[in-house]
């Protein structure tokens, strides 16, 4: 999920060089709600791992 993150980052850039900017709203959008489900999903697992594991 990080990687699409990246992916439409990078095409939000590449975009936003050409002018196209419907299509930077639009892929940068995509790619902050991506970041922040991952963000989420990592937290959430780091919490979830630690209780099932005995030191």
């Amino acid at each position: 999920m990080l990687r699409w993150s990246v992916i439409l980052l990078v095409i939000a850039l590449i975009a936003g060089i050409f002018g196209f900017f419907n299509l930077v709203a639009a892929a940068a959008g995509i790619a902050k709600i991506l970041f922040f489900i991952f963000l989420v999903l990592f937290v959430v697992s780091l919490f979830m791992g630690r209780k099932g594991r005995s030191i």
